[in-house]
């Protein structure tokens, strides 16, 4: 069973939960991370999250999001789910930017998250694992950044707000 890192607003650790008992109306506040892969086009890889998620069901968002092990880095633990959820190798993975964020969906289940974003690059198609990933699909960044602006709730609003931290911090993207 997936544990997942209970902490403080300062991310000093303060317990694990099993992540299926997490999320709820009053999700505490734990670990995570983000991850956006590009193909060297500089498509960005996007998921539309599987329909029997807890959190967000069926909602489109960037490549892959999940939470950090006990003693397991953020590249560490993105590269696990990277290859665990979408069957995915990626080269020069590094963590961008820090990033805080609570969230709630139309089921009223929460999302209270430390999230380091991260960025890979791949040019291979995802083999996505059933139950996590609906669909998945390589669209241009600049129309990715346009869509988030012009259609307000085409994405997650976690990536919606990464994105917009990505442009900022990385101008090769552009």
């Amino acid at each position: 069973m997936e544990e997942v890192i209970l902490v403080d607003e300062q991310n000093n650790e303060i317990g694990t939960m099993p992540k299926d008992a997490v999320h709820t109306e009053n999700t505490p506040l734990h670990r995570a991370f983000s991850c956006f892969v590009f193909n060297d086009k500089k498509e960005l890889l996007i998921t539309q999250r599987a329909s029997t998620k807890k959190t967000f069901p069926g909602m489109w968002t960037n490549t892959v999001c999940g939470h950090p092990g006990k003693g397991e880095s953020v590249i560490e633990a993105a590269r696990r789910r990277l290859q665990e959820e979408l069957g995915l190798v990626v080269r020069d993975l590094v963590e961008v930017a820090p990033y805080r964020y609570r969230f709630t969906d139309s089921n009223g289940i929460v999302e209270n998250e430390l999230c380091p974003i991260c960025v890979g690059y791949t040019n291979d198609d995802p083999v996505p694992l059933a139950g996590e990933v609906e669909s998945w699909k390589w669209i241009p960044w600049q129309e990715f950044l346009k869509n988030c602006k012009e259609q307000k709730g085409m994405y997650s609003p976690w990536a919606t707000e990464e994105a917009v931290i990505l442009q900022q911090k990385d101008p090769e993207l552009q």
